[in-house]
């Protein structure tokens, strides 16, 4: 199984890097089921976490392709023969919803994730962008216009910004469907 972090190219309002240097922080690896043979770009990502309790994890960054999962999240962990630590089952919800917006490289936004930032922050939503699948990966809390999101969300799709994906959402963001 190979892991891998994505933290190159990145930008964001307040991105995973940002995490590394603060105290007990840890990494940890959830698997990746695909979808089809080119989606997900690999088997497994890691995301910063902080421990809270034996064998639980806080989830410290916003997820770029694992679902169910929300910055905020603790899963329940387990570490392997080799001092892995994985992701086992999510034990207690964050109430923060994650939503990935692909952006068009030949659209109006020509790929722009900063641009993809800059639109949801002023909805109080936070960010951030991976180059390698023109991705943003967004953290929609609990106490934001969630309407105001998502009829963001659905306007760029009509406009031909970008696609997006509901990677992990609440009860309350399914009920404005």
């Amino acid at each position: 199984m190979v892991a891998i972090a994505w933290n190159g190219n990145a930008v964001g309002m307040r991105t995973s890097q940002d995490r590394r240097s603060e105290p007990d922080v840890v990494r940890v690896v959830f698997e990746l089921p695909r979808e089809d043979e080119d989606w997900p770009p690999a088997t497994s990502e890691r995301v910063w976490a902080f421990p809270v309790a034996e064998n639980r994890v806080e989830v410290a960054n916003i997820p770029f392709f694992v679902r169910g999962i929300a910055l905020g999240d603790v899963v329940r962990t387990e570490v392997d023969d080799e001092g892995v630590l994985w992701a086992r089952e999510a034990v207690e919800g964050s109430n923060n919803c994650t939503i990935r917006v692909a952006v068009f490289r030949d659209g109006a936004l020509a790929g722009d994730r900063r641009a993809v930032l800059d639109m949801f922050a002023p909805l109080g939503v936070e960010g951030e962008g991976i180059a390698q699948a023109a991705l943003v990966a967004l953290n929609v809390p609990p106490t934001v216009d969630l309407p105001a999101v998502r009829d963001l969300l659905q306007r760029g799709e009509s406009q031909g910004w970008w696609d997006y994906e509901e990677g992990c959402t609440t009860p309350a963001w399914r009920a404005l469907e």
